[in-house]
This record gives C-alpha cells, structure tokens and sequence, in this order.
C-alpha cells in the first residue's frame, strides 16, 4: 500500500473515531436522556433557569444553538492556527482528546439527580471539540486528493463514518436492550452507552495521529493575531462571491439537515412515543443505508454534476420535513421515514463538502473550513433555536419540524444561483 492510499485510510478513520459522538450523542441518545433528566427537574411546567421556564424538550435544543454561537468564537481560531501549523495532525489529536474527555464524563449525567446543567455544558463542550476536530479533518481534504477525485475520496471517508457509527450505534443497542429485558437500570446503560461513545472517539483518533503526513505545507507566515487574521481572510471573501453566494446556500439548507438528525429521537419520543430501543433501530437503520447513500451521489455527482445531484438531494429533504409533518404516525413510518432521510444525507453532506473544497483558496483551506463547520455536522444554532422557540409557541413537534422547510427552500434557490464554473476560476482551482 503507497503513502498516499495508507494516508487516505488513516483520513477515513478520523471520520470513524468522531462519528461516534455525532451518532450516539448527537442523534440518538443525548435528545432523549437530556430530555428525561430536564423533566426530572421541572418546577411550576417548566426547567427554572436565570428566571426563565423552559419547555425540558426545548432544553437539548438551546444546548446546541449555545456551543455553536461560541464555535463562532473558537472555530475561527481553529482555522487560522491549522493554516499556520505543519504539524496539522497535533491539532487533531489534541480537539479529539478534548471530545472524548467531555463525552466520556457524560456518565455522572444522571436522571435521579436532575442534573440537566452538568449534561448541557459537558455536550456544549464536547461539540465545540468536535467542531474544531472536523475543521482540522476537512483540511487534509485538499492535501489528500486531486481536484478528480475530490468527491470520491470525501463521499469514502462519509460512508466509513457511518458504518464506524453504525458498529458501535448496533453495540450500544444490544447493550441497552440486554438492560431493558433483564429489568436492569436503563438509566445506567444510557449513561455507559454515551460514555462509551467518547472512549470510541479516543481509541480510534490514533489511527489517523499515525497515518497522516506529520508535516504538512502550511500558509505563509502572518503578524496578524489569530482572530484578526480570520477577518481579514473573511473581508477577502468577498472576492470570491459565488463562493460565498454557495456558503450561504449552505448555511440555510444545513440547519435544517442538522436539525433533524438532532431532534429526530426527541420527536420519535415525545411527539410519536416510540421507546428508545425503536428509535434506536430507526437511526441504525440511518447509519448502514447512509453507506450506499453517500456512494450512490457520489456516482450521481459523476454522472450529473455535483451541483445537480445537491440540488436533487434537497428536494428528497423536503419532501422529509412535509411527511413528517401530514403522514408519519407510528412506528412503521418512522423506519419509512429514516430509511429515505439515510438515502439522501450521507450524499447531501459528502458533496457539498467536496464541492466547497473546489471553490476556495488550497492555502487558506482550514480558515475557510472554519466557517463551513459552524453550519456543518450536529453545530447548526440557526435551526434549533427555531425548532425550540416553534415547540415552545405551538406545543406540537410536527409544527416546530415543518419549520425548517423554509431553510431548504432558501438554501435551495441561492444554491440554484451558484455558478460553480465562475467560483472555481476566481479560487484558482480551475
């Protein structure tokens, strides 16, 4: 095996080793026990915090959109170090310690205690970590594959994310219904599940320490400090308008797709009381028909464009949100309804992250993948916020999902009006 291929795979295991925290935490588990943990602490209907009532559903939400709204603070310093740094892989190895740490003490997050605060803090930590581990991880992208196989190289490393998430994901669900038939504490078993979840992303993390190139070309020197370097590269994006025109598209449109695949349990649960174990099964599910999802758009990008295979994805998404809104009832629709969302994510995600990496500066790659991670996988705010202050006006999780349509239709126009042709010539990669 050459140096570049062994490279490429120790690339694909840090998409394995962090997918843990995106399926496990982020998807299934968290939602759901941070949910039952808030209600465990409701007083007069409502969480108490800083004078306010929370609606406990809405409490995960918010945790979301408050790690992100500070990732807008730390992923860009994140950015501007990697570009600066030959030794890109401390970088990784060192966001990924953090993670797991945080994950792993997720254990103490307990039900009887009723100590909601200690489990949202850690989470908004361990996503912040996880933000800036994936901002490193995006960009070897440019240094790992040519611009011909860009989306090829990112729709493998996607699927060997979901399937290193889809491994655990069907451990963790023996493991959580050995608990639920012998009458043991599940409380306990969703604790170590989510532990487990952060030795995973640990263990794994030295894959990639190992394999990837130790030094690596790095940006031209700046006096600028870290932070006043990342505005200045924000001021030059102007120079790049479809580049731009195509980061907002994919702001809008990602909110959304984040925000289902966060609250996705939390709606099995609350709004169509399926039990853990099926919600379990439902993202399970998700994670091996990713897999083929990420592969099949991989091979529609070829064969259409990547633009156009997006666009066809998004349509897919829409046509999610308007059934889960009119027709899903039970538990039936709900593996219908997962088996179609797992077909068109992997896709969605592989290829606009390729399709990005072709439209912006190869020197300034990780500052650029900076911004893009403050939108990308399980960081959205956008989309939470009004998922949770919609279930807060309306009471109804249908209503707070229908919501997000609006995001994919803007995302989907501006992403209409992106000239990929012109963005690609103004960053010098055509």
């Amino acid at each position: 095996m050459n140096s570049t291929r062994v490279q490429r795979v120790g690339w694909y295991m840090a998409d394995w080793a962090n997918s843990a925290f995106t399926t496990t935490v982020v998807t299934v588990f968290m939602g759901p026990y941070l949910t039952s943990v808030a209600e465990h602490a409701v007083v007069d209907g409502g969480v108490p915090f800083l004078g306010l009532h929370l609606h406990p559903g809405s409490v995960f939400a918010y945790a979301v959109s408050i790690s992100v709204l500070l990732q807008v603070f730390v992923l860009p310093l994140i950015g501007v170090v990697t570009d600066r740094s030959r030794n890109k892989r401390s970088l990784l190895l060192a966001t990924s310690v953090v993670g797991s740490i945080a994950t792993s003490l997720l254990f103490f997050l307990n039900v009887d205690l009723g100590n909601w605060l200690y489990g949202a803090l850690l989470f908004i930590v361990a996503n912040i970590a996880f933000g800036a581990n994936v901002v490193v991880v995006n960009a070897f992208l440019p240094v790992l594959a040519s611009k011909e196989s860009r989306d090829k190289v990112s729709s493998i490393g996607w699927a060997i994310g979901y399937l290193g998430g889809g491994l655990l994901l069907l451990v963790q669900l023996l493991w959580f219904e050995q608990a639920d038939a012998t009458g043991g504490s599940t409380s306990l078993a969703v604790r170590g599940i989510l532990s487990s979840a952060g030795i995973w992303w640990g263990l794994f993390s030295l894959a990639p320490w190992m394999a990837l190139p130790r030094d690596v070309p790095s940006q031209a020197p700046s006096q600028n400090r870290p932070f006043t370097q990342f505005l200045h590269t924000l001021k030059e994006m102007r120079a790049y308008p479809m580049t731009m025109l195509f980061f907002v598209a994919y702001l809008f449109y990602n909110d959304a797709i984040q925000t289902v695949i966060q609250m996705a349990s939390v709606f099995g649960q609350e709004e169509l009381h399926l039990p853990l174990g099926t919600l379990t099964k439902a993202i399970l599910l998700v994670q091996f028909v990713a897999i083929g999802g990420s592969l099949l758009f991989g091979r529609l990008a070829r064969a259409m464009g990547t633009k156009p295979a997006i666009v066809f994805g998004l349509c897919g998404w829409a046509g999610v949100l308007v059934a889960a809104y009119t027709v899903v009832d039970g538990e039936t629709g709900f593996y219908v309804l997962a088996a179609v969302i797992a077909v068109v994510l992997g896709g969605t995600q592989a290829l606009s992250r390729s399709l990005f990496s072709m439209m912006i500066p190869q020197e300034k790659a990780a500052e650029y993948f900076a911004l893009y991670e403050i939108s990308d996988k399980g960081t959205s705010w956008l989309g939470p916020l009004v998922f949770g202050l919609a279930l807060n006006f309306t009471g109804s999780y249908r209503a707070a999902v229908l919501s997000l349509i609006i995001f994919i239709a803007v995302g989907l126009l501006l992403l209409l009006r992106v000239n990929v042709t012109s963005a690609m010539q103004r960053s010098g990669n055509l």
